[in-house]
């Protein structure tokens, strides 16, 4: 690991990316591909010069490409399910948790991440919300809702290994589902900090989504990005 002497023991970046992919409806989404390279590549590449090992977790019958610096491992039928089986196949002290859907990972940004672990043991990457929010009661303008902190969360999410196993164990006990990890840690009542991200980490999950990354890329590959 380069560059990072803040954290002690060892750091593992995990990507579940066991999905199928259904909203963009191209196959797996961690294998379709922007300008030429898949998402998952893009974010293994992203997230492997600053930790000590990448672990996927990729559906039945798929394997890794030749020479990405990356260990496979099956996922599970859900993402919670999949990041779990990640968290046991690591003995890493410190782990990213990332959305292979999520190409575009500055490495500012995990420098950041990985600064703000110690003070909690659980940090996630989030934007401010910017836009003008409103609640939708049945397909009209049902009214203003403050945006003021309120914060949109991305990945990659860090924390102390030990510390997402147990709110994993927690939430699988008590048949808890969460869209996130972090999620899981606040639920038991402790606190998580919040990093800020980049506009460029969005998610691609629409054909909409997906044109946008192809644009980016161009940019992102050419090097003139400020990543």
């Amino acid at each position: 690991m380069t560059g990072i002497c803040f954290l002690a023991g060892r750091t593992a970046a995990l990507i579940p990316a066991a999905g199928s992919g259904t909203r963009l409806g191209l196959g797996p989404k961690a294998f379709v591909e922007v300008a030429g390279k898949s998402l998952l590549v893009r974010s293994v590449a992203a997230l492997a010069p600053l930790v000590d090992e990448v672990l996927v977790a990729l559906p039945e019958g798929s394997s890794l490409p030749e020479g990405l610096p990356a260990r496979a491992i099956l996922g599970g039928e859900t993402r919670q399910d999949s990041v779990r089986r990640l968290l046991q196949a690591t003995s890493a002290d410190v782990v990213l948790v990332h959305d292979a859907a999520r190409p575009f990972l500055p490495a500012h940004v995990v420098h950041a991440l990985l600064e703000a672990i110690p003070e909690t043991g659980a940090a996630t990457v989030a934007l401010p919300v910017a836009d003008t929010l409103v609640r939708g009661e049945a397909g009209r303008w049902g009214g203003l809702v403050p945006r003021e902190s309120l914060w949109a969360v991305q990945t990659p999410q860090g924390f102390r290994r030990e510390l997402l196993l147990r709110a994993h164990a927690a939430a699988r006990a008590e048949g808890f589902a969460a869209t996130d990890d972090a999620g899981l840690v606040a639920r038991l009542g402790l606190p998580v900090t919040l990093v800020p991200g980049d506009a460029r980490l969005f998610k691609v999950t629409t054909p909409g989504d997906l044109a946008l990354a192809q644009a980016l890329a161009r940019v992102w590959d050419a090097g003139t990005d400020d990543a």
